[in-house]
């Protein structure tokens, strides 16, 4: 594996499925069986720091030239599950979200214009042959969007406040039949008390995307390198699903005061989180 940067990236939260070897074809379920006995298996920082490494020349490498041979591996009751990191497909898909992040000024300087096109082009070219490629992951700067808190529950949620040696974690595992349950009765309960919105939406679209996946699978809400930006109580504090879920049972029950006040929560905690981006 080559070297890395030990810097540590702190902006991302990630939301993952991990699908058990069955869901893959051959020769790739026997590539990610051999790879899930390697000890030195990389982790999500060596991720970040090699795809910021990439954009350092002249011109910057928007996207990896190769499809990443990486993945995360979980043990599900016995059933190695997998999580490929198909960092290729998700940077054409990040660089396609980039104008609605960043002044078109800082694009450009960042990533000049015929950078952005080639990629592009290349994106293309290579979704008519694999038109039906999805990602196992999805990531967001500087906040966890409030749609995913829905696929979990605050019994779930894993803090641990790490040590010297160790980072700490932040995160939330459940099956994926469990995930996909909740959507379907958040997406009810939204809709029967109100016509439309972000939050909807962001649902709708989050549903569709667990589909794609082996209703066997393992979803995973991860903070991410937002925890060393959060200070240790504010994580120790920090109980989103279980204040989304407060939310959406409120609004079910017609109790549009409690909804109001858990969203009130939710939006002065990532608020506060976001404003740390200005900050730096």
């Amino acid at each position: 594996m080559p070297k890395v940067s030990s810097v540590i990236v702190p902006y991302a939260s990630y939301l993952r499925v991990y699908e058990p070897l069955a869901a893959f074809p051959e020769p790739e379920r026997g590539h990610w069986a051999r790879y899930a006995r390697r000890p030195d298996r990389p982790s999500y920082q060596d991720e970040l720091r090699r795809s910021l490494a990439d954009l350092l020349p002249t011109p910057p490498i928007p996207v990896p030239v190769h499809e990443s041979g990486d993945a995360f591996v979980a043990d599900v009751d016995g059933v190695l599950c997998v999580c490929p990191w198909r960092t290729r497909l998700r940077g054409w898909q990040a660089l396609g979200e980039l104008a609605e992040e960043l002044p078109a000024p800082v694009l450009d300087a960042v990533l000049p214009p015929v950078v952005r096109r080639q990629a592009a082009q290349d994106y293309e070219r290579w979704l008519s042959r694999n038109p039906d490629a999805r990602p196992w992951i999805r990531t967001s700067t500087w906040h966890v969007p409030l749609n995913w808190f829905v696929l979990v529950g605050d019994e779930e949620r894993e803090y641990d406040k790490g040590s010297e040696k160790e980072s700490p974690v932040l995160r939330y595992r459940t099956p994926m039949v469990q995930a996909r349950r909740r959507v379907a009765r958040g997406l009810k309960a939204l809709k029967d008390a109100i016509d439309e919105g972000p939050l909807i939406d962001g649902l709708v679209d989050v549903g569709r995307w667990l589909e794609e996946f082996h209703p066997r699978s393992l979803v995973e809400l991860d903070y991410g390198g937002l925890v060393h930006v959060l200070p240790a109580e504010q994580l120790d504090g920090d109980h989103s699903a279980a204040d989304v879920a407060e939310g959406i049972e409120a609004l079910r029950t017609g109790d549009g005061v409690g909804a109001g006040e858990a969203y009130g929560r939710l939006v002065e905690r990532w608020r506060a989180v976001r404003d740390r981006r200005s900050a730096n």
